[in-house]
């Protein structure tokens, strides 16, 4: 019952047969010495749809490759909310999404299918002036719609998408370049 409660609280019903607006379901996550920002889309259906624990906190659904990505490149294992949130205090990395309020045309988690509703501009304009930290986008999806809202900022990179579609790279390799690309943890 709590999660049908969190859906109708959460997600907007429109007129036009089921496009449903979905809301971000976490905030940022910025730590006092915040020296790069992962920056993604959206979470996926599963979570912004209640159906995750929050342990399954951003990228936490199940086929996204994030946090077995991290774990490979700290050693160390993230099952819970608080050890990924612990490991970004200790790296010195933020994390948030680029849309704040999306409808998904097909109902799939697949970038290309997310129609946005509202960007996450304030947020991510604060992050920017407090922290000025190095800016890593999750695709090229999200680097093109970072660049339309701030085209003059200069600490911006790609890192390969932990989405399980981009199968161009195996996880192993994704690692590889996350490690050289991310702080290390003194």
């Amino acid at each position: 019952m709590m999660r049908a409660v969190w859906w109708k609280t959460n997600c907007i019903e429109l007129c036009m047969g089921q496009m449903i607006v979905e809301q971000h379901p976490f905030t940022f996550f910025a730590p006092p010495e915040m020296r790069c920002l992962i920056l993604g889309s959206f979470p996926g259906k599963e979570q912004t749809r209640g159906g995750l624990d929050e342990n399954a906190w951003f990228y936490g659904a199940p086929l996204n490759q994030l946090w077995r990505i991290i774990s490979i490149v700290y050693n160390r294992e993230l099952k819970t909310k608080e050890a990924k949130q612990q490991l970004f205090k200790d790296a010195g990395i933020g994390i948030t999404d680029i849309f704040k309020a999306v409808i998904r045309t097909t109902g799939s988690n697949l970038d290309e299918n997310l129609q946005i509703v509202e960007y996450n501009k304030e947020v991510i304009e604060k992050l920017l002036k407090e922290f000025r930290p190095q800016v890593y986008c999750t695709s090229r999806f999200v680097e093109k719609e970072f660049k339309k809202m701030f085209p003059a900022y200069p600490a911006v990179d790609v890192l390969p998408s932990p989405s399980p579609r981009y199968f161009k790279l195996n996880i192993e390799q994704k690692a590889e370049i996350y490690k050289k690309k991310l702080p290390q943890v003194n």
